[in-house]
């Protein structure tokens, strides 16, 4: 046995003695109770038919390529993220009725980020963009925020697929707080349940070629006063 081995023997015995002395426990082993018998999962109402569709999503579940925007070198930091905002717009609705007054609003609005005016600027909706490989594919995505009249943060995410740009997530709430996370895009919004708020983790999705909320929860919220206007989201009549 080597010096330091010896050294560690004769500190773990002098602790052993001292805990001995010093505690008074007789030693050996305690029981600690009974142990709950395991039970398995209960399937409640087995019969029920199934559905006739699927529940309305809140966020885009399919990619969608936006027209008339170049990526030069399949570099999406050389691309202006407020250009690829308005054809995005233009082309791809998302969650918005077309007709509805806050998606015109925030249409007209996007006008402004092409003006050199700084008063135009400043009128500008979309977001400092952020930059991060969401897909995997060792390339940055394009993070996009665009602040809505109706108080809303719409949050889409852009991907480069043979020089092609290409919309992998699209979704607008009562935003609080957005995180990254590794590869995951986390995102707080606001619930109409007073003192809670919503924790949406939206990952990529080999199968589907797109960002997927994989996984959707309510907590107690820490934070100070909540937006207005809280989420209604459609999910959530199914089951959140």
């Amino acid at each position: 046995m080597n010096r330091s081995r010896l050294a560690l023997t004769a500190v773990f015995a002098a602790l052993a003695a001292a805990l001995a002395g010093g505690c008074g426990d007789p030693g050996g082993l305690r029981g600690a109770g009974a142990t709950p018998t395991a039970q398995g999962p209960t399937h409640l109402w087995p019969d029920l038919p199934p559905p006739s569709a699927p529940a309305e999503d809140y966020g885009a579940i399919e990619s969608v390529r936006v027209k008339g925007v170049k990526v030069p070198g399949g570099d999406l930091r050389k691309v202006n993220p407020a250009d690829v905002v308005r054809a995005d717009f233009d082309q791809n609705p998302g969650t918005y009725d077309p007709s509805d007054a806050s998606y015109q609003e925030t249409v007209e609005r996007l006008k402004a980020c092409a003006e050199d005016d700084s008063g135009a600027r400043e009128r500008c909706p979309v977001l400092k963009a952020y930059y991060r490989d969401l897909t995997g594919d060792r390339k940055d995505d394009l993070i996009v925020g665009v602040s809505t009249p109706d108080d809303n943060l719409d949050i889409r995410v852009y991907a480069e697929e043979e020089r092609q740009l290409t919309q992998i997530m699209e979704m607008s709430d009562a935003v609080l707080g957005v995180e990254l996370a590794g590869r995951d895009l986390i995102i707080r919004a606001v619930s109409s349940l007073p003192g809670y708020e919503y924790h949406t983790v939206w990952s990529w999705d080999a199968h589907q070629k797109t960002m997927l909320p994989t996984r959707d929860e309510i907590v107690r919220s820490s934070h100070g006063p909540r937006p207005k206007k809280p989420r209604v989201s459609p999910s959530a009549s199914a089951g959140r």
